[in-house]
């Protein structure tokens, strides 16, 4: 069975920092691209950053460029998501997801049709 654990979220202050990880379980990355998705109360999900395992492209959202790194431990099957200065607005369930590598580039990555595998996501609470 295909499952995707997250962990690392939690609450902390603003311009602190958290590092996210996604575990697949059930089936291998290696011809997957991972996206980290985020989910705000009242809004919809939007694409904060990507890896694709094929080439080690990576992408990511321009409100998050250059605070957030993804990166990606094939050993372990697992993905994760540093985050440093953190803002309130960083403040969401975030989700990751995985996609053929095919199916992903710089304009599709963000597109949450592109995943056919979700996680059930992780609190992130940027608060003072």
């Amino acid at each position: 069975q295909v499952q995707f654990v997250e962990s690392g979220g939690g609450l902390v202050q603003p311009g602190g920092s958290l590092r996210l990880s996604c575990a697949a379980h059930g089936f291998s990355l290696d011809d997957r691209a991972i996206g980290w998705f985020r989910q705000a109360p009242g809004k919809e999900r939007e694409g904060v950053s990507c890896i694709r395992s094929s080439d080690g492209n990576t992408y990511y959202s321009d409100s998050v460029k250059g605070r957030f790194t993804v990166s990606r431990d094939s050993a372990k099957d697992t993905v994760y998501l540093q985050m440093n200065s953190l803002k309130p607005e960083d403040t969401a369930i975030y989700h990751c997801a995985a996609a053929l590598n095919i199916r992903v580039d710089d304009s599709t990555w963000s597109r949450t049709d592109r995943y056919d595998y979700w996680g059930q996501g992780t609190q992130v609470t940027v608060s003072s």
